[in-house]
């Protein structure tokens, strides 16, 4: 697949150390990109995110899908999601993200972003479930917003845009050195979907 931004440097790493984070930027047409967001509004078994924090249960607005090549179990937050089958557009997106990054992901997890209201606060995936160091490959449909990493350490701080139909990847130690964040946002109105392909170790 051709990129449409050729002129973004997709081997350009975002973070100065202690990480790796590629942007790839938008891997599909403004019809493509419109029709997978369709398509994964509609089709996607959508439900409410749940956390439990210091022992209570939250809800939140934002809604997530979890969907693997075979029913994983993924805990964070205190609470564990088994994976439903690939759908049909989660499957094709997966090889094309696959065939950009040359890695391969077994599972994806999806956020409903319904307008800039609903974020996620600063956080790392690394739970014990995910391969150790692994590429996480992030695609982005909807609403273009801004995304942040922050150094846990020094304090750092990297922003990004990420487009719709565009790909963001992160891996090697980003995960047990960067925080990142999706910040809320008054001036977005519409729905982001984002699509995070991971690997899962059994």
């Amino acid at each position: 697949m051709k990129l449409f931004d050729e002129f973004i440097d997709r081997k350009k790493n975002w973070l100065p150390h202690d990480g790796t984070v590629n942007y790839y930027g938008k891997l599909f047409n403004q019809k493509e990109a419109d029709g997978y967001l369709e398509k994964l509004l509609k089709t996607i078994d959508w439900q409410h995110d749940e956390a439990i924090i210091f022992g209570k249960k939250i809800i939140t607005k934002r809604k997530v899908a979890w969907y693997g090549e075979r029913p994983f179990e993924y805990t964070y937050s205190n609470i564990t999601k088994l994976a439903l089958p690939w759908t049909t557009e989660i499957l094709e997106l997966k090889k094309i993200v696959e065939n950009e990054t040359k890695e391969t992901f077994n599972s994806c997890l999806l956020n409903l972003y319904h307008n800039g209201n609903e974020g996620m606060a600063w956080h790392s995936d690394g739970e014990t479930d995910l391969k150790k160091n692994g590429a996480i490959g992030s695609l982005s449909f909807g609403a273009e917003r801004k995304f942040a990493f922050k150094h846990k350490k020094t304090g750092e701080k990297i922003e990004l845009i990420l487009e719709h139909g565009s790909l963001l990847v992160m891996k090697d130690t980003t995960q047990n050195h960067w925080f990142h964040r999706l910040p809320p946002t008054k001036k977005v109105i519409t729905p982001r979907i984002n699509l995070t392909f991971r690997t899962i170790v059994e």
